[in-house]
């Protein structure tokens, strides 16, 4: 697939346009881009002191040089977590969580588009009975990606037999994908983790569950990922998928997020269209994001 343009670049361009030489100035004007680019403080001094030790030990003097080495820098360590899907179980069961208000519903209708243009079989679960409007979205998107949507036989149905209906059905009908949403919060007093255990314990009982990905809204940043911690404790996270990494300038988020949470970003999106959501390739968004 085509691999989608970033506009972060901007951040850091114009440290890399101006003086040919190393001055303390690129110095503190790099540690102000990858701050306002959201590395976050930690992130940034690491990337920071590697830098210079390299730029010391290989005896650096020019900008172009500097900008090759942040991008190698950073493209390094984002690769450092494997963004393979693990989709070789059939079906492969994936379970898609996050906080109402990150785009988990229009995620999966978009992911199901995504893994269809490599020819899988998608089946999706509408699981987030809670909210009747997250039903009816999720079947909307499924509509525009071309696949299948198991719905709730009615309202407030229990989640974890929709998703047993949902996983059946794959079963003997051979999908090969199946996409399970789930609530990002409860309208009664049961434990939301407790919800989603039970429906994973369900989900077992015919197939492995493959993957659990948390949907994180990128433009919210580290607050985002405060919102999220109960889910990569409790719910058995294996991947992020960030949404709205649209030219927010909050690309440093993408490297921050893995190094905090060490799970690896598996999908990325970056607009509202319904091919706004690709696989993650670290090497591309490297390039991307320093220029």
């Amino acid at each position: 697939m085509a691999e989608r343009s970033w506009s972060f670049s901007n951040a850091f361009r114009g440290i890399f346009s101006g003086a040919e030489q190393i001055t303390d100035d690129t110095w503190d004007d790099l540690e102000t881009a990858l701050i306002t680019a959201d590395f976050g403080p930690d992130v940034t001094e690491s990337i920071l002191d590697q830098l210079r030790a390299d730029i010391t030990k290989h005896r650096v003097t020019e900008v172009k040089e500097m900008k090759r080495m942040l991008r190698d820098a950073i493209e390094e360590r984002l690769a450092a977590y494997d963004p393979t899907l693990l989709l070789s179980e059939r079906p492969a069961v994936i379970l898609v969580v996050g906080v109402n208000g990150v785009g988990k519903t229009t995620t999966i209708g978009k992911f199901a588009n995504y893994l269809k243009s490599f020819d899988k079989r998608i089946l999706v679960g509408a699981a987030d009975t809670f909210r009747a409007a997250a039903v009816e979205q999720l079947t909307t998107w499924t509509e525009r990606a071309g696949v299948e949507i198991v719905r709730p036989q009615q309202q407030g149905q229990d989640p974890a037999s929709v998703a047993f209906q949902t996983v059946q059905r794959a079963v003997d009908e051979s999908y090969e994908v199946v996409i399970i949403d789930t609530a990002g919060r409860l309208q009664t007093k049961g434990g939301l983790m407790d919800e989603l255990g039970k429906v994973r314990r369900v989900i077992e009982k015919q197939a492995p569950v493959a993957e659990v990905l948390l949907v994180l809204d990128a433009t919210t940043g580290q607050n985002g990922l405060a919102q999220a911690e109960a889910f990569i404790e409790h719910a058995g996270v294996t991947g992020l998928v960030l949404t709205k990494l649209d030219g927010s300038a909050k690309g440093g988020f993408v490297l921050a997020v893995q190094e905090k949470t060490g799970l690896p970003i598996k999908l990325v999106g970056q607009g509202e269209g319904i091919g706004d959501l690709t696989g993650f390739t670290p090497h591309v968004f490297a390039q991307q994001l320093v220029g």
